[in-house]
Formats: structure tokens, C-alpha cells, sequence
């Protein structure tokens, strides 16, 4: 499989946000991938939640999906839209943090919505309270492709292995793990949580991310990722916007599997903690 890893800088134009994408789905087909992935918030990215709320569309009338889709279906290619903000149809009127997988007719294959909310107090002085926008997902997600199902996360879920023991438990091989990373979690913690995640599921873990200062004035962390089932990693895209493709073989999951069969030895964990 040719993967093709499109690190943004979104910002506050859906428009141009779309416009972008649709390039990289022309690049990326005419450089031979097989699929392009994009970043959590491809098509919006805006922490002014006034302004958000005026630009924001439902999921049918979302420019940037329609725009996208059209896109998969002329070139023939695959494309995981790593997320979008959407309005929903929540009672409590919380928005969604959607992805969605598109395949090279323009067909919406899959759509999740993050389930774990980030929601800290750095002590940078920043402050996310994702939980206050944006409504949780419920569901976990796996879809079959040509390449292998691929499981869905986004972000702040690569924090919550419970979630990635379930997809690979329904026999996802390849991992995905869209985000817009802050700097100080990213230097932190992105590599090693995203190579753990690899590592125990035996699985190729996909993760493209935001980079560089948004127009809304936050700045993200780059450092787009694929780690192969060894936990070996094969792109890191570093600190710049662009394009980058890279080569997986899919016979890797099965020998890697095999050396350390992590999936095959699991038991069930007892709820109740004995102590001692």
C-alpha cells in the first residue's frame, strides 16, 4: 500500500481549507498513493467559537466533505478525511468531531466521532475544554479496505488503549490516529504513545497532523507519523506542511504477529482489583 500523508496548516477559511486537499488528492494519485490521509480539523480549524458557530455547516451541507468527495471520485483514490467539526443533531446542541472514510468513488465508507475529549490546563496557560463544544462519539469504528480494516481514532484517543485493544479484537490491522497535537503534549508524548499503540496491537498506525501557527492563533506540532507493527518508524514528517508518501507492506503485520503474539495471548481482565 502507497500511503499519502497531507500535514496542513488549516485555518479558518473552509474554502481554502478545501481547496488544499483537493490539490493533494491530484498530487497524491499522480504520485502513485493509494490513499491520502489528512489531519484532525482538515476543514476548520478556530477556537473562536462565536466565529466557529457561523461558519460550521451539518454534515449534508458541509463544503469541504462535498468538495472532497468529488475530488476521491474524479482521480479514483481513497481518502480519510482525518476529521471535520461539524453541527449535529444533539439535544444539548454540541457540535461533532467526525471522520470520515471516502473511497475512490466518492463514497462515504465509515464516519467516527471522537470519543475521549480533551479537556487540561497547561501550564503554558493554556486551556482546551473540548468537552464544551464538542459532543463525545459512542460508537467504535473499523472499516474494510482494500488494504486491510483500518480502525478509527482521533487525537487525544491514542491516550486510551482500551479503545485500540477493541479494534484490534475486531481485526483491524491498520490504525488510524488523525490529530492537531498542542507543542508541549507533542514533544512530550506523541512519538512514544503513537509507537506504543503500534507496538501492542501489531498493527501500522497512521497519525497525520496539524502543523506550524494557525490563523486562530494556536500553533500545533507536527511531526505527521506512520510506525510500522515493529514499531519501527517509517515517516516523520517533522515540522513543515506538505505532502509526503510512503510505502507499507502489509506482510509485516502477520511476521510481526507471530515474533510477538500479543493479540493471540490476550485474556480478559478481571473489573475487580484484588488488594493486597
Amino acid at each position: 500500500m502507497r500511503a499519502a500523508l497531507f500535514q496542513m496548516t488549516s485555518g479558518i477559511d473552509p474554502a481554502a481549507n478545501a481547496a488544499a486537499i483537493v490539490e493533494m488528492i491530484a498530487r497524491a494519485k499522480g504520485e502513485g498513493a493509494d490513499m491520502l490521509f489528512t489531519p484532525e480539523m482538515a476543514g476548520y480549524l478556530d477556537r473562536d467559537r462565536t466565529r466557529a458557530a457561523a461558519t460550521l455547516r451539518c454534515q449534508a451541507d458541509d463544503g469541504v466533505l462535498a468538495a472532497v468527495r468529488d475530488a476521491a471520485a474524479r482521480e479514483g483514490l481513497w481518502v480519510h478525511i482525518g476529521s471535520l467539526p461539524l453541527k449535529d443533531e444533539r439535544a444539548d446542541g454540541r457540535w461533532a468531531n467526525r471522520s470520515f472514510l471516502i473511497d475512490d468513488t466518492g463514497a462515504i465508507r465509515a464516519t467516527y466521532d471522537k470519543i475521549h475529549l480533551f479537556d487540561v490546563d497547561l501550564a503554558t496557560g493554556e486551556s482546551w475544554r473540548e468537552s464544551s463544544v464538542y459532543g463525545p462519539g459512542e460508537q467504535v469504528v473499523a472499516a474494510d479496505t482494500p488494504w486491510g480494516r483500518m480502525g478509527f481514532s482521533i487525537c487525544y484517543d491514542m491516550r486510551f488503549p482500551d479503545l485500540y485493544r477493541a479494534l484490534t479484537n475486531a481485526g483491524a490491522t491498520i490504525l488510524l490516529a488523525p490529530a492537531a497535537f498542542t507543542v508541549p503534549t507533542g514533544q512530550a508524548h506523541w512519538h512514544v504513545l503513537l509507537r506504543a499503540r503500534a507496538i501492542e496491537a501489531g498493527c501500522f498506525m497512521i497519525a497525520t497532523a496539524q502543523v506550524g501557527d494557525h490563523a486562530d492563533g494556536r500553533t500545533t506540532y507536527g511531526h505527521s507519523l506512520v510506525v510500522d507493527p515493529w514499531g519501527d518508524v517509517l515517516l516523520d514528517m517533522g515540522e513543515t506542511s506538505g505532502l509526503a508518501l510512503v510505502d507499507l507492506d502489509l506482510s509485516r503485520i502477520e511476521a510481526m504477529r507471530g515474533r510477538v503474539p500479543a493479540i493471540a495471548n490476550r485474556r480478559p481482565i478481571p473489573a475487580q482489583v484484588t488488594l493486597a
